[in-house]
Formats: structure tokens, sequence, C-alpha cells
């Protein structure tokens, strides 16, 4: 769950003239830095990219240059998952460097808009622009300043992850498939690791409890399942009129600015409000209970 969030202004056209950038760190689900700096970009400001972003060079005619302000942005992207929306992000990066000649830090690129266009079908077909995305998840925030649009794209990526079941680093591996991949696609068409439908063990004491698994939790989907199954739940992909057990992450309970329920989630609870009976369980608290019914998780 730790990952980082990049975006960048640029001055004109060209994209290695970065006029702002802005980082938002990720550790564990959660926002625990929001760095940003002006960029004197040592070019000329169309009046296009003013228009749009309000940097001018009155703006920035104190600020660093990039190759003086670009040891923070290395201490901050080194060696991590950074993200970005959209691909021109890390190629602004990758001229800025060429330009003033400096070696790009090492990091692992994953690109939030097609995060979004696996993640939700109805983005599958459409280009996927931060502003568009936000409205259909409910993210408000202010578009075209560098660290709001960091921070908007993380909380994309958290989305994702809550209602995938997917870590980043496994988000690493999907994005690199086609958006269409027939394979690991649930019931609404977002991917998760793997199916984990599994029939319970009618010997065990859970037998007649029907279990479902939403968010980041601390073993793999394949053992929740078997232990769940063990147990002698039966455990299915989805939420239906069948379940009676909904067993959230830990850290999805706890999920920053209140963007903290997956889709399985929102329609269990919806379910509950029409009446059926399902309970809601942290990951920890559901391990307690297999552990009960002696199984080991």
């Amino acid at each position: 769950m730790d990952f980082v969030v990049i975006d960048v202004e640029t001055a004109n056209p060209d994209l290695s003239s970065i006029c702002q950038v802005g980082i938002v760190s990720f550790r564990d689900g959660s926002l625990v830095e929001a760095w940003e700096s002006l960029v004197n970009p040592e070019d000329y400001f169309s009046r296009f990219n003013v228009s749009i972003h309000g940097i001018d060079e009155n703006r920035v005619q104190d600020a660093p240059n990039w190759r003086t302000v670009f040891p923070q942005i290395a201490s901050r992207l080194e060696e991590m998952i950074v993200v970005s929306h959209t691909p021109f992000d890390r190629a602004a990066l990758e001229r800025a460097c060429l330009r003033s000649n400096l070696t790009e830090c090492e990091c692992r690129w994953l690109d939030s808009a097609r995060v979004a266009r696996i993640a939700w079908p109805d983005f599958a077909g459409f280009g996927c622009g931060l502003s568009k995305v936000a409205t259909r998840l409910g993210i408000t925030y202010r578009a075209h300043d560098a660290l709001e649009d960091a921070r908007c794209a993380g909380l994309v990526l958290l989305r994702a992850i809550a209602d995938t079941g997917l870590s980043p680093e496994e988000w690493l591996i999907r994005a690199r498939r086609p958006i269409h991949s027939p394979s690991h696609v649930g019931h609404s068409g977002a991917p998760f690791p793997a199916p984990v439908k599994r029939n319970g063990n009618p010997e065990g004491k859970l037998f007649g409890e029907v279990v479902v698994f939403t968010g980041s939790l601390s073993i793999s989907r394949e053992e929740a399942a078997e232990a769940a199954a063990e147990g002698g739940c039966c455990v299915d992909d989805g939420v239906t009129k069948h379940t009676t057990i909904l067993v959230v992450g830990d850290q999805d309970l706890r999920r920053l600015a209140g963007y903290d329920k997956s889709s399985k989630h929102r329609k269990a609870e919806e379910l509950i409000s029409r009446g059926q009976h399902i309970r809601i369980l942290g990951e920890s608290d559901f391990i307690r209970i297999v552990a009960n019914a002696g199984v080991s998780a």
C-alpha cells in the first residue's frame, strides 16, 4: 500500500518546460506527505498553458530550476512505485532530466488512467481524464494544480485497490496486460487476483455461512478462502442475495478521506438496508472467528 504520485504543469507545449511539480506520498493507504514546488523552466510561457494553470514568468522568477529542485524529487521517487495519471507526466520528467543532463531516478511507473480503464468497465473504451474519473468516483478537487492533481490520482488508485482487491504491486502486473483481459474479471467486470469460490466443509462450525472478501488482506485471497472453506463457509466472488458475511481488509476500514468502501462493501450495505442479514467484519475479527472454529489462517 506504499506508493507516490507525481503531477507536473508545463510552461509551453514542450514537455521539458516543467513549471510546477506536485508529489503526494501514501503509506499503508494513507496520505503522509504532500510536497510541491514551482520550477523556473528557463523557457517561455505560452498564453494557452498560462490560461490553464495560471502560472507565468512572474510567479517562477525566484523559483529553482529543474537541476536545483530535482534532488528533492528524486529522494521521494527513488525505488518507489510512482503513479502518474496518463504517461505525460512521466515523459515530462524524462525530457526535463535529459535537457538538464541529469540521470533519472530508479522507480516503477504505474498509470492511474490505465488502472481506471481496467477497474471500471464504463471507462474501458474511452479516455480517462482526471476530472472525468474524479466526477465518476465522487472525488472533489481543483484541476490543473500539480499537487491537487497528484492527490486526486492517488485517491483514484486507492479506490481501484478497494474495489478490486489488487495491491499496487499487483496493479503493476495487471496494467501490463490487455485492458480487456478475459482472466481475473469479476461480476462487475473489475479484476481481482484470482477466482476464490469454494464450497464449505459440511463438518465445519461455520457451515451455512457464505463469505465474500474485499479490499487488501494481510494474507492472499486464496489463503483466506481456503481457511474460510475449511471452517465451513462457502466462499463467493461477489456480494449476492446469498451472502451472509463480508470480510473487509483492516486497512480499508481506515481508508483516507472517507473513500473507504469498495463496490462490494457498498452493495452489502444496500442489501442490509433492504433487510438482508449480512455481517460486515474486519479481517482480524474474521481470522479470530475462523481460529475459534478450529482453523488457523
